[in-house]
C-alpha cells in the first residue's frame, strides 16, 4: 500500500501518517519526490483500513500495489533509483558505469595488471572475485581473504572502487570490509538467507539473474533486499540458460527494457557471462548500450589464455579498449555519458 501525499504537504503530516502506520504494527518508508512525498505501507497482510490513513491531514489518496513484488515495483516508485557510490559515482542516472576486471584474484601481479589496465581503458569500478562459487569442486575457488586483501590494494592504488562476490553469511561479513559494492551471484540469487543477510548490510548489492530465473523470480529476490531495508539494489543481466549450445548462456538483451518498465531499480548487463566467448563480448556489450544499460560487467585478464576461471570469455586489455571507444560512442548516441575514473570526473 501507498499513502500518496499532497504537493507540497509539510513534513509534519508525513510524519503524522508514519506514526499512524506504525501504531497498526506496519513499517513505514517516506520516499520524498521531486513533485511529493509518498509513504509506503511494508507488510500489508490484506487486513489494512486505507479509510484510516486516509483520512489524515495532507493525504491525498491511497494505491495498492498489484504486482507480488512492492517495493522494486514502478507503482511503489516511479522515479529512476540512483545508486550513489563512493568518489561522486552514481548508477542508474546519466552516467553508465563500466565494471571491468578478472573474473578471480589469482595474484597480486595479475590483480594490478588489471586494474591498472581497465582503469587506463576508462573502467570505474573493478570487479574480481575473491570467493567464486563453480560448478566443479575440483575447480579454482578463489583466493579468499587473501584476495580481499589484493582487491583493497588495487584500489588504494588506481582509485577503482570494487565490486566482489558474497557467497554465504559467513563471508559477506568478510566482503562488506572491502567492496564498495556486493555481488551476489546468479548460482545464490535466490539464497534468501543471503538476500535478507545483505538487505541489512546498507551497502550497494548488485544482484546477478539467476542461471534459470525470470524476471518476475529476478525482482521478488531483490524485493527481499529491499524488504530488510536497503534500496541500494542493482540488477544484473547475464543470461540464462537454453537449449542452444552455440553460447553460454541465452544473453536476453530484452530483459533490460522490460526491467525498467517494471521496476525503478538500475539494471546493469553482463555480455561476458552472457556469451562466453571472447569475440562475441564487444558486439553484445555495444548491444546492451544501445538497449539502455545502466552499467557494464567485462571480464579482462592480462593474460587470458593463463587464467584459473572463464579464459575463454576474458578480454585482452587492448580489446577491453576497443570495447570502451566503441560503447562511448553508443552511450552519448543516446544521450547518455560514460562515467569516468576518479580524477577524470568534472
Amino acid at each position: 500500500m501507498l499513502v500518496v501525499m499532497r504537493h507540497g504537504a509539510p513534513q509534519e503530516d508525513v510524519e503524522r501518517v508514519v506514526a499512524a502506520i506504525e501504531e497498526m504494527g506496519y513499517q513505514a518508508r517516506p520516499m520524498p519526490g521531486r513533485q511529493r512525498t509518498t509513504v509506503g505501507l511494508v507488510g500489508n497482510d490484506g487486513r489494512v483500513d486505507g479509510s484510516r490513513l486516509a483520512a489524515l491531514p495532507g493525504v491525498q489518496e491511497i494505491l495498492h500495489v498489484t504486482k507480488p513484488y512492492k517495493q522494486v515495483s514502478r507503482e511503489w516508485k516511479a522515479e529512476p533509483t540512483v545508486v550513489r557510490l563512493p568518489g561522486g559515482l552514481s548508477i542508474g542516472g546519466d552516467d553508465v558505469v563500466v565494471m571491468a576486471g578478472p573474473c578471480s584474484v589469482e595474484s597480486e601481479r595479475q590483480i594490478l595488471d588489471a586494474a591498472q589496465a581497465v582503469r587506463e581503458a576508462g573502467a570505474t569500478v573493478l570487479r574480481a572475485g575473491a570467493f567464486k562459487p563453480r560448478s566443479s569442486p575440483y575447480s579454482f575457488q578463489g583466493m579468499g581473504r587473501a584476495g580481499l586483501r589484493l582487491l583493497a590494494k588495487a584500489r588504494e592504488e588506481t582509485g577503482l572502487l570494487i565490486v566482489t562476490e558474497a557467497m554465504d553469511a559467513d563471508g559477506l561479513d568478510h566482503v562488506l570490509e572491502v567492496a564498495d559494492i556486493v555481488q551476489i551471484g546468479a548460482r545464490n540469487m535466490q539464497n534468501y538467507s543471503l538476500l535478507k543477510h545483505a538487505g541489512r548490510a546498507r551497502k550497494p548489492v548488485l544482484l546477478k539473474r539467476g542461471l534459470s530465473a525470470t524476471i518476475q523470480e529476478l525482482l521478488l529476490s531483490a524485493e527481499y533486499i529491499l524488504s530488510e531495508g536497503n534500496p541500494d539494489v542493482i540488477l544484473c543481466e547475464r543470461g540464462v540458460r537454453s537449449f542452444d549450445t552455440a553460447t553460454r548462456n541465452l544473453f536476453d538483451l530484452s530483459a533490460i527494457p522490460v526491467v525498467h518498465g517494471l521496476s525503478h531499480l538500475p539494471i546493469v548487463a553482463d555480455p561476458s557471462h552472457g556469451t562466453g566467448h571472447r569475440d562475441m563480448v564487444i558486439p553484445m556489450a555495444r548491444a546492451a548500450a544501445a538497449a539502455g544499460a545502466d552499467g557494464l560487467l567485462v571480464e579482462v585478464h592480462p593474460t587470458p589464455d593463463r587464467a584459473l576461471s572463464d579464459g575463454a570469455q576474458s578480454l585482452y586489455p587492448g580489446q577491453f579498449d576497443q570495447l570502451m571507444r566503441e560503447t562511448r560512442l553508443i552511450v552519448e548516441a543516446i544521450g547518455r555519458r560514460l562515467a569516468e575514473p576518479a580524477g577524470v570526473r568534472t
